[in-house]
């Protein structure tokens, strides 16, 4: 997989909602839930739903090393 595929597999999710897992520094992990807002070139834009002020935003290569997740729905 590369990135120009994730972009792609992003734009396809735009708008739905979606789990996400990052995977920070020093082993802290953070689950939350949220839309893609946009995607860029480079960057995408999540709004995340716990917190409808804050958006966050990640480059391609995160989801290409798992630094972040897109988790299945929850049944």
């Amino acid at each position: 997989m590369n990135t120009d595929l994730i972009k792609r597999d992003l734009d396809l999710k735009k708008g739905k909602t979606l789990n996400f897992r990052y995977n920070k520094t020093r082993n802290q992990i953070e689950e939350f839930k949220g839309t893609i807002e946009n995607t860029y070139s480079k960057i995408f834009v999540i709004r995340d739903l716990d917190n409808p002020q804050q958006v966050k935003t990640f480059c391609y290569s995160d989801v290409l090393t798992n630094h972040l997740e897109i988790l299945p729905k929850k049944v």
